[in-house]
């Protein structure tokens, strides 16, 4: 099927047709000596969600945040058909509705947890930004956005920014809040066999950040999750997927064995980068046909075509 071809049954909403393709068939073997990594963030949907773990045990290996670093470690491939299950953010949802659902399954999962809303009631920043864009929040000065349009504009600029368009938004509006994860909630995830990891500080872009705010989200984030989990984290995912240098050598200096980018791509069974491993973006709520294709890695090079990020 050629390239135009199949962005354009993308672009009708044609998901059935592109897993029955000839392309499909194609990517489906070629994904057999890949490794695919999914990144999540929280569980909207947990119906399909547990049908796709489903269909992950039937026609993959889920493995374990371990076995991809012991992995790296010894220089060896992983096995066929590797599957790693991720969670962004640390939202409720995956206490509430994806542990029970892996651990009914036997699935391993890595959470990658903001560090300062454990234990907290502030919400993440890009839910706050909705809530107040959503309630009537404006910016004197800046057009009007759509509460998701804010949310994109705001990951565009530099940090300092950013937080003074934040504090801008909050200005005569009643403070948002939401339950986050607790400390004891993160060692009841790790009980049932989801690892948490570290997501950074506050989840800035971290490319955006000065070099002092690049380390202290690095940095502090380890340094409380240690105190959270009573052992050093030793794995990060680049907050919105925008990976940095400055933080990756910090990442290095303090041990961490993986890291993840979120470029929807899948990766060799042995990845080529411990600290820049890649993953496919994936939600709970993503049905079955569309679902095929991305672990083929059919509608990742659909969306490469297209120019996707």
């Amino acid at each position: 099927m050629g390239g135009s071809m199949v962005v354009g049954t993308v672009r009708s909403g044609g998901d059935v047709l592109l897993r029955r393709s000839p392309a499909q068939v194609w990517f489906a073997r070629r994904a057999r000596l890949r490794l695919a990594v999914l990144g999540y963030h929280g569980i909207s949907d947990p119906a399909v969600f547990a049908g796709q773990l489903d269909r992950l045990r039937r026609i993959a290996r889920p493995v374990s945040l371990d076995e991809v670093e012991a992995a790296l470690a010894e220089r060896r491939p992983l096995p066929d058909r590797a599957v790693l299950l991720t969670f962004d953010d640390g939202e409720r949802s995956i206490l509430e509705h994806g542990l029970p659902l892996l651990r009914e399954r036997g699935i391993p999962g890595v959470a990658y947890v903001v560090a300062s809303a454990i234990d907290s009631r502030t919400p993440f920043w890009w839910h706050e930004a909705d809530r107040l864009v959503a309630a009537g929040a404006r910016v004197p000065g800046e057009p009007e956005r759509s509460p998701s349009a804010w949310v994109a504009y705001l990951k565009t600029v530099p940090q300092e920014r950013r937080l003074a368009l934040l504090a801008a938004l909050r200005d005569g509006h009643e403070p948002v809040a939401g339950a986050q994860l607790t400390g004891p909630e993160l060692r009841l995830l790790e009980s049932g066999g989801v690892r948490v990891e570290n997501h950074s500080l506050t989840h800035p872009l971290l490319d955006r950040c000065d070099d002092v705010d690049v380390r202290h989200e690095v940095v502090d984030a380890h340094e409380r999750l240690a105190l959270l989990l009573g052992r050093e984290p030793r794995s990060f995912a680049y907050p919105n997927g925008n990976w940095d240098v400055r933080a990756e050598r910090l990442l290095a200096e303090l041990g961490y064995r993986s890291a993840f980018l979120f470029d929807h791509r899948l990766g060799p069974r042995l990845p080529d980068h411990p600290l820049r491993i890649s993953r496919l973006r994936v939600g709970s709520n993503t049905r079955p046909a569309r679902f095929a294709t991305i672990l083929s890695g059919l509608h990742p090079a659909i969306h490469a075509l297209r120019g996707g990020r």
